[in-house]
């Protein structure tokens, strides 16, 4: 039996089976994601999503759904579904008996005497996805008729039914081209073996997402069908669908079709779906390497990736490509200090460049020699500590007692607003920014130690000392025995909350032992959970344990209570590294636990964020690069204490 396998039982309950997603990536940008019974319920949803460089790489819904309609002594029996408001047409979930995921999503349909099996494969580093269909059982001669649902929109829009639409579609060699609009490419969609396509142009109306509704959000749209390819369908020789933006020859469809499974990462475990969860996360472009934050709606975040890739790469013995997408974020983050970025953006993201220290951190601990760390990276280094020691970044000022005051709303990672409001107050003095200005420095000063830069260690090392005497001064309070989350004039936040979990995981803390056991004493009675770390305490009275409602409502549980998988990665390296091997026990009952993750929301992979109250349901994005990056290097972190 699968491993990710669901049955006739699981998917005929929509309840069920429309909260579980998959998503399959061709690791250039491009991917396919819906529901397991092919319902799309998110306008982020598609069977060809791709970035289009005319307008910007931003990523565009080509091809929405594919029906197929299955014919046989004249019977029709449509094996779509869409969801219209108030019904469901047509409602071909009712004829599925089961879905697999290994080694690509895999839809077996019964019919009657058919018995008809889909498969899904996105082409590797091509804008392409192929749909094969096997006959397996048919008792008369049988019909399979497609019918494609395109939109040429951007991802997080919706389109309607609108004049401007060029709808003629061009032959192309076993089925056509068609192109919307000005600046999209074509969409070539041609089938394996000769078919017939019946032209039939016409949209459907008000086609309902139900994710977007629950949130408050536009929910409906018109898509345009051109017409339906018909063909007979055979045992023994398999019809191939695909849809691309180049046009083909199709007799090489299958050839192509089975090269490409050969290259998918089996899921028939745990650590094999995390495996191919991290490889879906990485987009080579060119050159160009990157970490695409989460699916289906997140792209790229500096922070996500300098905290995900010693997870997704390190973790995982992929040396090369750590390094590709580090070189590819040092670049942006040294973009951050120029003249024109100043003038064009404001910097507030003031955790960030401090983040890259952590990463390379991790680099050393995975085998990086210190000397050429410093050689690479040290004009990054003094550039981004100059910066915020001479105050050149816009919402930072170093002060006399040498913490990092922030003097702007929002500028931490907990900036969750609503119509342009921030959420957080979080200014001032800010628990975790200081934790990584001291790890900074002093990591800094290692490296320069190493290297024997007198002139950098003359320059810096009178801060360490000078910062960790102001940081226990300014957070810490021995009644309350944690740190206070931010210290703003006269007022200190003692909201119990992860971010003062830094201050004992960093490398380089402030804090002395018997200080980081109160604080991880205090998360885990207040914060952790089966799942990661609450965002704040269930004790406080701005606590929202359930993530639901229209979008001011979810903005408002996202950092007050919402659970975050990565977290946990942060905590169980502080309290491995007090706790040492006889920690291990703890850590991996935990760690095992996230297994249930995989069937939950995100098949195959583990979300963004889950409610802060028990069962703690999973929710926003399905495959989080974050979440994913740091489960895998807990499990890590396991084995190199284990073999110590």
């Amino acid at each position: 039996m699968s491993y990710l396998k669901f049955d006739k039982a699981q998917l005929v309950n929509t309840e069920y089976s429309l909260n579980k997603e998959f998503i399959r990536t061709n690791r250039a940008g491009s991917f396919a994601s819906s529901t397991i019974i092919n319902c799309n319920t998110r306008k982020y949803h598609g069977l060809l999503i791709c970035p289009i460089e005319e307008f910007g790489g931003d990523m565009h819904v080509l091809l929405s759904s594919l029906n197929e309609t299955v014919i046989q002594r004249g019977a029709l029996f449509n094996l779509g579904i869409h969801k219209y408001p108030g019904t469901y047409s047509p409602k071909g979930h009712k004829y599925i008996r089961e879905y697999e995921v290994d080694p690509n999503p895999a839809i077996t349909y019964r019919v009657g005497g058919v018995l008809l099996k889909k498969e899904l494969l996105l082409v590797e580093k091509e804008q392409r996805i192929l749909v094969k269909y096997t006959l397996l059982e048919a008792n008369s001669p049988t019909t399979i008729r497609f019918q494609p649902f395109v939109a040429f929109r951007n991802i997080h829009a919706l389109t309607k039914a609108n004049l401007d639409a060029n709808t003629r579609a061009t032959e192309a060699k076993n089925g056509i081209g068609l192109k919307l609009y000005e600046g999209f490419p074509h969409l070539y969609m041609q089938t394996s073996k000769t078919s017939e396509f019946v032209h039939a142009p016409d949209w459907y109306y008000d086609i309902e997402y139900k994710e977007e509704k629950k949130r408050g959000y536009a929910c409906h749209e018109d898509l345009f069908v051109p017409g339906y390819f018909e063909m007979e369908i055979k045992k023994g020789a398999p019809i191939i669908f695909s849809a691309g933006t180049k046009e083909l020859v199709p007799n090489t469809l299958a050839r192509q079709f089975n090269s490409e499974i050969k290259k998918r990462i089996h899921r028939d475990s745990f650590d094999s779906c995390l495996n191919n969860s991290a490889e879906q996360c990485i987009s080579r472009k060119g050159k160009s390497v990157s970490v695409i934050n989460g699916f289906p709606f997140l792209s790229h975040s500096e922070r996500n990736t300098f905290l995900s890739i010693p997870g997704l790469c390190l973790a995982r013995n992929d040396e090369k490509t750590f390094q590709e997408i580090l070189n590819t974020t040092v670049k942006t983050i040294t973009n951050r200090f120029s003249p024109e970025y100043a003038l064009n953006k404001d910097r507030t993201s003031v955790d960030v460049p401090l983040w890259f220290f952590w990463t390379l951190q991790k680099y050393i601990q995975s085998g990086a020699d210190k000397a050429t760390i410093w050689l690479k990276y040290k004009k990054t280094i003094k550039e981004i500590l100059r910066t915020y020691k001479d105050g050149s970044h816009l919402a930072i000022e170093l002060h006399d007692n040498a913490l990092l005051w922030t003097s702007q709303k929002g500028v931490t990672w907990m900036k969750v607003r609503n119509n342009g409001t921030f959420l957080q107050q979080r200014m001032g003095y800010v628990v975790e920014v200081n934790a990584l200005w001291y790890n900074a420095i002093s990591f800094a000063l290692e490296l320069a130690e190493t290297s024997k830069d007198k002139v950098f260690i003359k320059e810096w090392s009178k801060y360490p000392s000078t910062i960790k005497d102001s940081f226990n001064q300014i957070f810490w309070d021995e009644n309350t025995g944690y740190l206070a989350d931010y210290v703003l004039e006269d007022y200190t936040s003692w909201s119990i909350r992860p971010n003062m979990l830094f201050a004992a995981s960093l490398p380089h803390s402030c804090l002395n032992l018997e200080q980081k056991k109160a604080i991880l004493d205090k998360i885990e009675r207040d914060l952790l959970t089966p799942r990661g770390l609450r965002t704040l305490s269930p004790n406080n009275q701005d606590y929202l344990g359930v993530i639901n409602g229209n979008e001011y409502d979810r903005n408002r549980a996202f950092h007050n209570g919402s659970v975050f998988p990565w977290l946990f990665g942060h905590y169980a390296e502080a309290y491995l590294d007090l706790h040492k091997l006889s920690g291990v026990a703890h850590i991996k009952r935990l760690l095992e636990g996230f297994e249930d993750c995989v069937t939950e929301h995100g098949i195959g992979s583990i979300s963004q964020i889950y409610d802060g109250n028990p069962p703690h349901k999973p929710n926003e994005a399905t495959s989080y690069a974050l979440s994913v990056g740091e489960i895998i290097r807990i499990g890590k972190m396991i084995e190199n204490l284990s073999v110590k």
